[in-house]
């Protein structure tokens, strides 16, 4: 079998035993690695209810045909789990040395079972696998954490670790690797430090196995140059994607003051042309022709690797316009290992709330001390408040009542990327639909529906959209595994991807046999959330209630007075079920998973809900 090691390395941390496994050429091709391998071990291994935080959860870390192959950007990882934060499915990847590592030591796949007794450092190296004392490190942050293992093992070996916030279980915490990379914002950092896990550290010496290695290299150095000029022509990470923030702002998309404005006249001061005047380094995954993490000095002269996301939900969305103050909150979140995204969500969810006397506090827009102080308490939950917010914006609201709720900006738990959707009905639906909460890595549909077609409109055409780039990104990028930023951002056509496959796996694929294969990750994904949630409706689909809420409409600029209408975004919501074959809650019908090859899976559904 090319193009796949055909190995699987499970680990028991309670007994401390592991063992190899195999899989066979037709799992192989029906899932395709990453994502898909993730959501069917899961699917298959986890039994319904099972607490996220409990030693019954598993994580997978899996990789896929095309990554750590010498090719444009595709140094990605998945890691995946029942989510703490959402109670569904959970994924994210990360730019990681362990990428490569992984295959080269023989695996295209870690799954991570049971908790250990004391803190400790998962060792793999080939065939050698070692459960190893790592209570030094227990409660130190992430950048400590990896200095200390590159001490120990080189700069050159593959690194998965947490900080504080994994430790502390907060449930949006995030694993991290290298110098600024993270992945896992469904809380993938919280189920290694329930289970005592502090770092997987990763080396190999294998061949990766190729169908055609010799027209593989030669395709890969030639592809690597070209990108690489296309980024240099295109001048993209100069800024990389904090570009798009002067972009959002004028057209009313940022989010301020926790979404409740969508454009904010200082918010120049935050931009990428900031940013890239203050840039003293930058850094890349693995296999990146287009380096986009640019660091800055933050007030501690501290370098902080910056991007929009953390950009946009740490600076105008806590009122926040000093650029440095703005890498400050985020190298703390880097080091604790806080997802930066639910991190400035929850701050400014909470700041919202005590303006509005739902909770205690006397936190304000804009306070950046007191943003320092509460990330610090979350990340080791300290205090009731610490502990309240470090369970996520939803939970937080719940506790907090006084109708907070309606004003808490997430999506099935999951706090919303930095895109201010009161009147972006595509991408509001996005959003709705993401397979594990609110993220815009799934279809970054904004852009097409500002510039290519009328923003107020609901129709089917919006729908396909979503549901295209949802195959494209969240299907065929997360299961081959790698980066999707030189199709986005510089237009490296989705034809190469194919070309990559081939040459490693020897088939002879499409672009358009990878759509199946994308549908049946989605649907698996829905079933996974259906036994979790028997009783989903489609209301689950739904972005936050302040997007539909007229009293929450700008008062002035490009959209004032317009807001999304339940309605017709409900028949938005409808055109995208139609097209992807699911009933009037959201689930795939029986006809759906038949044709998807998901009978089996259709079977054991109706045992939890009836099926459409």
């Amino acid at each position: 079998m090319h193009g796949w090691t055909g190995g699987i390395l499970r680990v028991d941390l309670t007994n401390r035993t592991w063992r190899r496994e195999t899989f066979t050429e037709e799992f192989a091709l029906t899932w395709i690695g990453g994502r898909g391998f993730a959501a069917k071990i899961l699917y298959d291994e986890l039994a319904p209810g099972i607490d996220p935080l409990g030693p019954e959860n598993k994580l997978v870390v899996a990789v896929g045909p095309i990554s750590g192959i010498s090719a444009p950007n595709t140094g990605k990882t998945v890691v995946a789990a029942k989510s703490p934060l959402t109670g569904g499915y959970g994924d994210g990847n990360l730019g990681t040395r362990v990428t490569e590592k992984l295959r080269r030591a023989g695996f295209d796949a870690l799954i991570v079972e049971g908790r250990a007794e004391r803190p400790t450092l998962l060792y793999i190296d080939d065939e050698t696998v070692e459960f190893l004392p790592a209570d030094e490190m227990w409660g130190k942050g992430t950048y400590e954490t990896n200095e200390w293992i590159y001490a120990r093992y080189g700069k050159g070996a593959g690194v998965l670790n947490i900080g504080q916030a994994g430790e502390n279980l907060v449930r949006y915490a995030v694993i991290r690797s290298m110098e600024g990379r993270a992945g896992g914002r469904p809380g993938m950092g919280a189920v290694m430090g329930s289970k005592l896990l502090k770092a997987i550290v990763v080396k190999g010496s294998q061949p990766i196995p190729q169908a055609f290695p010799a027209e593989m290299k030669t395709l890969g150095r030639e592809d690597l140059r070209a990108v690489r000029a296309l980024d240099q022509e295109s001048a993209w990470s100069k800024q990389g994607t904090t570009g798009v923030l002067s972009w959002c702002n004028e057209v009313a998309a940022l989010p301020v003051n926790n979404f409740r404005r969508t454009h904010h006249p200082e918010a120049w001061r935050v931009n990428g042309e900031q940013l890239q005047a203050a840039t003293v380094a930058v850094y890349g995954c693995p296999n990146c022709t287009m380096q986009c993490g640019l660091a800055m000095l933050d007030t501690e002269r501290r370098e902080s690797e910056l991007d929009y996301e953390n950009m946009g939900l740490l600076g105008p969305n806590l009122g926040l316009f000093d650029i440095t103050q703005v890498a400050t909150l985020n190298y703390l979140c880097d080091d604790y290992g806080i997802d930066t995204i639910s991190g400035g969500g929850v701050l400014g969810f909470y700041a919202d709330a005590v303006e509005r006397g739902a909770a205690p506090g006397d936190i304000r827009f804009g306070d950046f001390e007191g943003f320092r102080r509460l990330l610090t308490a979350i990340a080791h939950r300290d205090g009731e408040v610490g502990g309240i917010l470090a369970e996520g914006t939803l939970r937080a609201a719940r506790v907090f009542g006084h109708g907070s709720e309606e004003y808490a900006m997430q999506c099935k738990g999951m706090e919303i990327s930095a895109y201010n959707c009161k009147f972006i009905p595509g991408m509001a639906l996005a959003f709705g639909v993401s397979p594990i909460g609110a993220h815009h890595k799934e279809s970054w549909v904004i852009t097409y529906e500002i510039q290519q077609t009328p923003r107020e409109s609901y129709g089917r055409d919006k729908a396909q959209k979503v549901i295209d780039l949802q195959r494209i990104r969240g299907g065929l990028f997360e299961a081959i595994v790698s980066c999707r930023f030189p199709w986005i951002e510089v237009g490296w056509g989705l034809e190469h991807y194919p070309k990559y496959f081939n040459a490693i796996t020897g088939r002879e694929w499409e672009l358009e046999d990878f759509w199946p294969s994308a549908d049946r990750i989605y649907a698996l994904i829905k079933l996974f959330w259906l036994r979790e949630f028997p009783d989903t409706t489609r209301r689950d689909d739904y972005p936050p209630h302040a997007w539909f809420d007229p009293q929450n409409a700008d008062t002035e600029g490009p959209i004032a007075g317009r807001i999304l209408e339940y309605d017709r975004y409900d028949e938005l919501l409808q055109h995208y079920y139609d097209i992807r074959g699911y009933d009037h809650r959201g689930i795939p019908t029986r006809e759906t998973l038949e044709r998807l090859g998901l009978g089996a899976e259709a079977a054991a559904a109706e045992a939890h809900a009836t099926l459409g």
